[in-house]
């Protein structure tokens, strides 16, 4: 049994079944960060894969902190290996505002509850599925999957899902890189966020993710002076700090990258001919830049939701996470403490987000403030002219002839980050075929997380072309 090349791999109803089961019995491993306990789940995997006859290696460097990593064997003649990345853990979840038990894994109404169905544990699965089938191609050809190649392939293919990615991967993917590079080095690695539909303006859109926008986590410590509630003072640190907020609230200068300039004028000729004239405003005064129709061209998308994430494709971000001052209500603050999350696009480095902040906070305030960076990444962007993207283009139009893929920035970090250190370049592709209320924007860390049946029936064999094709 050789792998399928040909674009037309279909998936069985055992095979379906067999990987929906794979997604309940993941999201019923409570992989919450913090504090993670990814060890579950890397060791649940590590029994699924050994049953298949695949050798995998799992590593605990930080006390639960689990991640996996197996390998099959392609000929050897087809080049550097491809990498099926993923995370095992997931964010927290608060039952209250779930229909599901939102680590139960349930199975109701064509769907897959619980946390991480889309962010990321489908993913995991279906990447979990293409090595049971290579694997199976290997063992119905007499061969072993653990040593010997895998018939049709000509590349090797990795599977590696990591912990920690949702608080940085700096003891899941960071720590691979840093002390076993080997494991996960190749040509190129397929991760989340990307491949999944977003159905706007009567178009079927696929976004690939191509780059993600970079990390610098800020503590600010607002310097006033204590004294008593009964005789306000200019100095009061929680009135400053709030100051400070306000000010940082300006959403800055918009700048079109490289991906958004491409995915824009891509996406415009679509929605010309579907007649969305309120769209494609919108989409016209972001792509042509106009100094102050941004805003007002976000908005004529007439979907607040895609509005905010394509503005912050469109700007380095700030975001006020926290704010602490005080010790009693008639106590004047002496001290307050902001913390921000920035992103930065891609050309924007952590001093120059740092330049941003001083100009927003303004030199008066400046002057009152220590700033302490806490931790920072840097952007990644990944070619577009790689013949893996071209690839996954053309993988999503044999599966959906009417999608349109597009590349994407995605305006939050994952683990790709870590690998273009050792120059994996990394692509998000966890093809999923959604609805208009089941997409990756409307559910990811939300609420009632789902992944319908159908969507990993249409994601399997995308996928699993996607893997064969570029190794075969």
């Amino acid at each position: 049994m050789a792998v399928q090349l040909d674009g037309e791999t279909t998936i069985s109803d055992r095979e379906l079944s067999e990987l929906v089961e794979l997604l309940r019995a993941l999201i019923r491993i409570r992989s919450v960060n913090p504090p993670g306990d990814e060890i579950l789940a890397a060791r649940y995997l590590e029994g699924i894969l050994a049953d298949e006859g695949i050798p995998s290696t799992v590593v605990e460097p930080f006390p639960g902190r689990g991640s996996v990593v197996a390998r099959l064997h392609g000929d050897g003649t087809g080049g550097d290996p491809l990498l099926l990345l993923s995370h095992l853990d997931v964010v927290p979840a608060e039952p209250a505002g779930w229909s599901h038990d939102p680590f139960g894994g349930d199975l109701a109404d064509g769907y897959v509850w619980g946390r991480g169905a889309i962010d990321m544990k489908g993913m995991v699965a279906m990447e979990v599925q293409v090595m049971r089938r290579l694997a199976r191609a290997a063992r119905a050809a007499g061969l072993d999957p653990g040593t010997d190649p895998i018939p049709g392939l000509r590349r090797d293919v990795i599977f590696c899902s990591t912990a920690d990615e949702e608080a940085g991967g700096w003891q899941g993917a960071n720590w691979i890189v840093e002390n076993h590079p080997d494991w996960v080095r190749a040509a190129g690695a397929l991760n989340e966020a990307g491949g999944i539909s977003m159905p706007f303006a009567g178009v079927r859109f696929y976004p690939i993710q191509v780059a993600e926008k970079g990390l610098a986590v800020y503590r600010i410590t607002v310097k006033g002076k204590w004294g008593h509630g009964s005789v306000p003072t200019g100095d009061n640190a929680a009135s400053l700090a709030g100051q400070i907020v306000t000010r940082l609230g300006s959403p800055g200068r918009a700048r079109l990258t490289e991906a958004m300039n491409v995915s824009l004028g891509r996406a415009i000729p679509r929605v010309v001919k579907r007649g969305s004239g309120a769209a494609l405003l919108g989409l016209r005064l972001a792509a042509r830049f106009r100094p102050g129709a941004i805003d007002a061209g976000l908005r004529r998308l007439h979907n607040p939701l895609l509005a905010r994430t394509v503005s912050a494709m469109l700007h380095d971000t700030v975001t006020v996470g926290t704010l602490h001052a005080g010790v009693k209500y008639n106590v004047i603050p002496g001290v307050a403490t902001i913390e921000l999350d920035c992103r930065m696009l891609p050309g924007t480095d952590e001093p120059a987000m740092r330049k941003e902040l001083r100009r927003r906070i303004g030199e008066d305030l400046w002057m009152r403030i220590d700033v302490e960076l806490v931790v920072t990444g840097p952007a990644a962007q990944a070619p577009m002219d790689h013949p893996l993207y071209g690839l996954l283009e053309k993988v999503v139009q044999a599966h959906d002839p009417d999608g349109v893929p597009l590349p994407f920035l995605a305006p939050f970090a994952t683990d790709a980050k870590h690998l273009a250190r050792i120059g994996v370049p990394t692509y998000g592709f966890s093809p999923f075929k959604t609805g208009s209320n089941d997409g990756l924007l409307a559910l990811m860390h939300g609420d009632d997380e789902r992944l319908s049946v159908e969507a990993l029936a249409w994601g399997f064999p995308a996928l699993f072309d996607a893997v064969t094709r570029f190794c075969g």
